[in-house]
């Protein structure tokens, strides 16, 4: 945990991170925590919980954090593919 003096200050410390699976963010302020959540570059945030995952959301990172998706629809698309069957029974 690190503690910093604004907003701007935190998006950038956590930003020059070369990781980025996930980052909690403390706050009262929901219209804060939806600002600087867009701001991150993290596969997931938090606001004002430990990180938990869910199997209906997607779990996986950005940076040297991420190689793909697990969990939730993006995990899906993983290990399905899309084929089109055409038949003529005429």
């Amino acid at each position: 945990m690190i503690s910093v003096d604004g907003e701007e200050g935190a998006r950038e410390i956590a930003n020059d991170s070369p990781y980025g699976l996930t980052a909690c963010i403390w706050t009262h302020s929901l219209t804060r925590a939806h600002s600087l959540a867009d701001r991150l570059e993290y596969g997931m945030v938090m606001v004002n919980e430990t990180p938990n995952t869910w199997p209906q959301t997607s779990f996986g990172g950005v940076k040297q954090s991420g190689h793909g998706r697990q969990q939730g629809e993006e995990a899906s698309e993983i290990y399905t593919g899309t084929k089109n069957v055409q038949l003529n029974l005429g």
